[in-house]
C-alpha cells in the first residue's frame, strides 16, 4: 500500500498519479503498486513538483513498519531517531520575557 500527499501540484500531475492510485481525498492517493512503480512516480514527482510539496509512504522494514519520503517545499522534514522516523516542525519565533510589556 501507498500514501501520497501531494500540495500545489500542476493539475497534469496529479492527473498522472491517478493512472496508478486513487484520489481519496483531495490531494491523497492510495493504492497498491509495485516497488518499481512506485519508484518511477517518486522520481518523476520530484522532478515536476516545481513549488509545490510531496510526501510519499510505504511499508518498509522498519520498527515502524514504513518510510517516508519528501521532495519539494513541505512544511516539516522527518529524521530516524534510533530507527523510529519523527517529524522534525522548524522553530517558530517565540517572544522573549525581556521584550514583554511591563
Amino acid at each position: 500500500m501507498v500514501i501520497l500527499v501531494l500540495r500545489k501540484a500542476k493539475p497534469g500531475l496529479k492527473g498522472w498519479v491517478t493512472r496508478w492510485l486513487s484520489e481519496v481525498a483531495p490531494g491523497v492517493y492510495l493504492g497498491t503498486v509495485s516497488s518499481r512503480v512506485r519508484d518511477r512516480l517518486w522520481a518523476r514527482i520530484g522532478e515536476e513538483i516545481a513549488e509545490g510539496a510531496a510526501v510519499l509512504i510505504y511499508p518498509a522494514p522498519t520498527e515502524q513498519g514504513y518510510t517516508i519520503q519528501t521532495a519539494g517545499k513541505t512544511s516539516c522534514t522527518f529524521e530516524d531517531f534510533e530507527g523510529l522516523i519523527l517529524a522534525k516542525r522548524p522553530e517558530s519565533p517565540r517572544k522573549s520575557l525581556q521584550n514583554l510589556p511591563s
